[in-house]
Order: C-alpha cells, then sequence, then structure tokens
C-alpha cells in the first residue's frame, strides 16, 4: 500500500478530545507512515470544538517540524476524496444523547450506559445510518480506503459497515490495548513481550490466556485476583470463586451483566450525586477544551488520559502502520467472524486477535473458547443483529425484540416503556423511525 507521495487521513469526529492522541501517534510514527495531509471533519454544532482542537493540532505538526499539511473542514465528501484512511470517532446526538443513554434506564431500574442494553441500543439506531452515510461516500470518493471504526457500539457499527457496504472497513476498541499494557505493567516487561488471547465480540470479551516471555500466566493472576478496568467503568471488584471457575479474566464491560446489582446500585447514588459518567465526561471535556485553548500548549495534555478511551489512538495508528507497511503483527480487532465461532453467524462481527497484513487483517482462531460464555456471548449476538435491523429499517417491533432479548432488561413491560421514552427523546436522530 506503499505511496511516494505520502498518505491522506480523514478523521471524521476531528472536534473530539481524543484528536491529540491520534495527532501525537501520526508525529511519533511518521518515519514509517509518511502523512501528507490529516484532515479533520466535523458537523456545524461540533464547529467550536473543531477549531479549538484543530489549532491545538496545528501547533504540534508545527512544533515536530514536519510537512503535515492540516486541514480542518464542515466538508466530509472533501475530506474523504482520495484518503488512504478514514478513521471514525463521532458521538451523534454529542454528549447529551449519551446522558438520556444513561440516564433514562436507571430511572426503570436498568443498567444505563452508553454501549450495552437499552442506551447501547440508542446509540446505534443514532449511530448507523449516519455511519452507512459516511460509507457511501468512501465508495464513491476513496473506494481503496481503509475505514477504522473507533465509534460505539464498535461491534455493532462494525457490523453494520461489513453487512451494508462495499468499504474494506476494521472495527477497534481501547479495551484490548489497555490489558496488554496492564500485562507488561503487571510483569515489568515491554509490550512486545506478552501476547492476550481475547474470545468473545465487543465489550463482551474474555481473556483465556495471558502470555509473557513465552510463559502462561493466566493461572498466576487468576489466583491473584489480578484484573484490569478503565476509567469509565465503577471499580467494582470481581468475586475471586467466580474469576477462578470462570478460568478467564472477563472485560470490565461485563460487570453490567455478572454484577447486574451491585453496578445499577453504584449507578444509582452516582446519578444522585454527581450524575453518571456522561455528566463526568462532560465536565473532564469541559476542562481538556480550556486546556486546548491555550496558544502555548503544542502537546497532547497528560488530563486526557482521564478520559475513558485512553490509548484508543494508539491502537487506531498501530492498525494503520500494519496495513500500510503490511507489518504481520498481532491485534485484537473487530472483524467478522467466519468459521471462528460456530455458535455465531458468519457474518457476525467478533473481537479476535489478528495479523495485520497489507491486505487487512487474518483472524486467529482462539485456542480454547470456554463452553459456558458461549450462551451470553449468542444472546447479546441475536440483540446486536436485530439493533443493526431496526435501525436501517426504522421497525419499532425489530427494536422491541432486540431490547425485550438484551439480557440486562427484565421483561416486556420494561422495554416497551423504555423504548417509547427513549425513541421519543432521540426523535430528531431517528427519521427511520419517525417517517410520516
Amino acid at each position: 500500500m506503499k505511496h511516494s507521495s505520502g498518505l491522506k487521513i480523514a478523521v471524521i469526529g476531528g472536534g473530539s478530545s481524543y484528536t491529540p492522541e491520534i495527532v501525537e501517534g501520526f508525529i511519533r510514527h511518521y518515519d514509517q507512515m509518511p502523512v501528507r495531509e490529516l484532515w479533520f471533519v466535523d458537523i456545524e454544532e461540533g464547529k467550536h470544538k473543531l477549531d479549538i482542537v484543530g489549532n491545538l493540532a496545528k501547533r504540534m505538526v508545527k512544533e515536530s517540524g514536519l510537512p503535515i499539511e492540516v486541514h480542518l473542514t464542515l466538508d466530509r465528501r472533501r475530506a474523504i476524496e482520495g484518503a488512504d484512511f478514514v478513521t471514525t470517532q463521532m458521538r451523534v446526538g454529542l454528549l447529551a444523547a449519551r446522558k438520556l443513554d444513561e440516564h433514562i434506564p436507571i430511572m426503570h431500574d436498568v443498567i444505563g450506559q452508553e454501549t450495552t442494553g437499552p442506551g447501547g441500543m440508542m446509540k446505534a439506531l443514532r449511530t448507523v445510518p449516519v455511519i452507512l452515510d459516511i460509507c457511501r461516500d468512501i465508495e464513491e470518493l476513496a473506494p481503496n480506503a481503509w475505514m477504522l471504526n473507533f465509534t460505539n457500539p464498535a461491534g455493532i457499527v462494525t457490523e453494520a459497515v461489513a453487512k451494508h457496504s462495499r468499504v474494506k472497513s476494521v472495527g477497534l476498541c481501547n479495551s484490548p490495548i489497555n490489558f496488554q499494557k496492564f500485562l507488561a505493567a503487571e510483569y515489568g516487561v515491554p509490550e512486545k513481550d506478552v501476547l492476550a488471547e481475547f474470545v468473545g465480540i465487543n465489550h463482551l470479551h474474555w481473556v483465556t490466556s495471558a502470555i509473557v516471555n513465552g510463559e502462561e500466566k493466566l493461572p498466576e493472576l487468576l489466583d491473584g485476583g489480578k484484573t484490569y478496568t478503565a476509567r469509565n467503568v465503577p471499580t467494582l471488584g470481581w468475586d475471586a470463586e467466580f474469576l477462578q471457575s470462570l478460568g478467564a479474566i472477563p472485560t470490565y464491560y461485563l460487570k453490567y451483566f455478572y454484577m447486574t446489582d451491585k453496578m445499577l446500585a453504584d449507578m444509582k447514588a452516582s446519578l444522585a450525586k454527581d450524575g453518571t459518567r456522561a455528566d463526568v465526561v462532560s465536565r473532564v471535556e469541559q476542562e481538556l477544551f480550556e486546556l486546548y485553548k491555550d496558544e502555548n500548549l503544542a502537546e497532547k495534555p497528560k488530563q486526557l488520559e482521564q478520559r475513558g478511551g485512553a490509548y484508543y489512538s494508539e491502537a487506531a495508528v498501530n492498525l494503520m502502520n500494519s496495513i500500510y507497511n503490511d507489518r504481520h503483527d498481532i491485534q485484537t480487532l473487530n472483524v467478522s467472524n467466519g468459521s471462528m465461532y460456530d455458535f455465531l453467524p458468519a457474518d457476525a462481527s467478533i473481537e479476535i486477535n489478528c495479523v495485520v497484513t497489507g491486505q487487512g487483517p487474518i483472524p486467529l482462531a482462539p485456542q480454547h473458547v470456554p463452553e459456558h460464555v458461549k450462551g451470553l456471548m449468542h444472546a447479546v449476538k441475536v440483540y446486536e443483529q436485530l439493533t443493526i435491523e431496526a435501525a436501517i429499517t426504522g421497525d419499532r417491533g425489530i427494536a422491541l425484540q432486540a431490547l425485550v432479548h438484551h439480557p440486562l432488561v427484565p421483561s416486556v413491560t420494561v422495554a416497551k416503556k423504555l423504548l417509547d421514552e427513549m425513541l421519543e427523546a432521540n426523535k430528531k436522530y431517528l427519521p427511520a423511525f419517525y417517517q410520516a
């Protein structure tokens, strides 16, 4: 995929507070991946953020002395035209919509979270049509581009793109890279000396092997009750006996399924005290954008790591680098199942280790899939597939089935109340459901 003239990269959702991290990544890897043009795109409502973060990006590039042109635009098509890579890091409805995704379910005694359950479903319903619209632009204006999707819910969005477009795409999440960093830090070794195996789908995976310098360390980690977490998930601890018999380290997102009562109680307490995660992120973002405005700032500020998505850009830049340079390294990505899991459809998006080549990722079959995790994976995948169908058709009946069959929704009665209230709250972002 080599270009003599350098790469053109379009970042959709360029006004995101994460943008300085991806700019830092491009600067750091410039010798392996010469970026010529970096286009940051946003919508009118995000323009003030785009200007602030875009100007910081320009200062960072200037400080580096590298010949990278930074463009800020509201014209998505100009940004996409002729791009080599398009990354998506957008939030349809902004943080105000995320707040509703979290607050409304909690009022009905259901987990309120932006990537799973009713909140995750609403985020998907708002996002899938917009992403597919972007894909139509890519098909027309940059047919050879790779689209790297970091927009949540990443698994659902990645699967929708694979099923309903011709774009070459890969989904990625910062949770696996966080685990790799945790494992390397735990044993005091460089990251290249660790390899973890992930079984599952996005935000619903289990680490079934943790190899450090060629030695399996999973039993030792389970003995010590050692697990990783993230800023965006409460730090409530796992039950040691449960982890031992599970024989795997669950991602922190699985707390919503395995510790629903505790997590819901924690969310209710947070909501009453200082708001949910959306409220916290709003405050963190305001502080970050105040920092970004400083004309003397020409680097990524440390405070960015307070956001839940730390290292996501490192994951994105690693992936681009490996495709561009045909590196054949192993990364944990969201790709189509094919024949990896015989209990899931071939076109289901799964989160799995892949060898990354110039032609894209090649998934590696896991050594071992614990029998007891298959049911939950399958149930959540059915909900995801129904959600994609509902997002595209605007069919309320399919949306109801998706919600009722999500393991975190307790009954049809609750599902119907949630669906009514949440569809209404998201009305302006759901034209498919509200066509005359």
